[in-house]
């Protein structure tokens, strides 16, 4: 029996470097939204319910890459060994750096940390940090993790799939959000979403 398993599921090098960097990035990932949670305010002064559909429509599209895993881990589509290695190098760094993302957002956000959408009593518009750079940055991270999760586990269409509806769930979470953050900031918001992109950072 632990033959036939060992020779039905093989994976190789890269795939095997990349599930062990990913493995510690979403316990690292874990560990951040636990730490954040138990730091945040307890009441809110307003709070958008619509939020937790969005939030829900993430968790599908997460576990649509998850539910759909590639045998053996093989490569998302068949490549070059020297291009396998450098793909499992940039889901690596795409893991880590997502982690990271998460990591000073939460800690930017103080109390104000939350997991759906929130004002709290003297809430203040954290714009230093990674928010200086986008508006969601913990959304960000999320779908960091997702794209990487994907490239390194499912198939392909399941991760073009998995994108699709974290996208749709996170476009409902930030309008809910920012519109919540616009009727508590007014113009003060509509400056820093006028100079600050939602989501992706400009490059240039």
């Amino acid at each position: 029996m632990t033959n036939l398993f060992m020779t039905d599921f093989k994976v190789d090098g890269p795939a095997m470097f990349v599930v062990c960097v990913l493995a510690a990035c979403w316990i690292g990932f874990g560990v951040i939204l636990v730490i954040g949670k138990r730091g945040a305010a307890k009441a809110d002064a307003k709070r958008s319910s619509i939020s937790q559909l969005g939030f829900l429509l993430q968790l599908v599209g997460y576990a649509i890459c998850f539910a759909f895993v590639r045998r053996d881990l093989s490569p998302i589509v068949p490549m070059p060994k020297v291009s396998e290695v450098l793909l499992a190098i940039t889901i690596a760094a795409i893991g880590v750096v997502s982690t990271g993302i998460c990591f000073t957002a939460a800690r930017a956000l103080g109390k104000q940390w939350a997991l759906v959408a929130r004002v709290i009593e003297g809430h203040e518009l954290v714009m230093d940090g990674p928010f200086a750079h986008v508006r969601n940055p913990i959304y960000l991270a999320m779908f960091g993790m997702l794209v990487a999760t994907g490239l390194a586990v499912s198939r392909w269409q399941a991760l073009v799939a998995g994108i699709l509806v974290f996208l749709m769930g996170n476009e409902i979470r930030i309008r809910s959000e920012e519109g919540l953050l616009r009727e508590t900031f007014g113009t003060k918001f509509d400056e820093y979403a006028a100079r600050v992109p939602a989501l992706f950072p400009r490059l240039f």
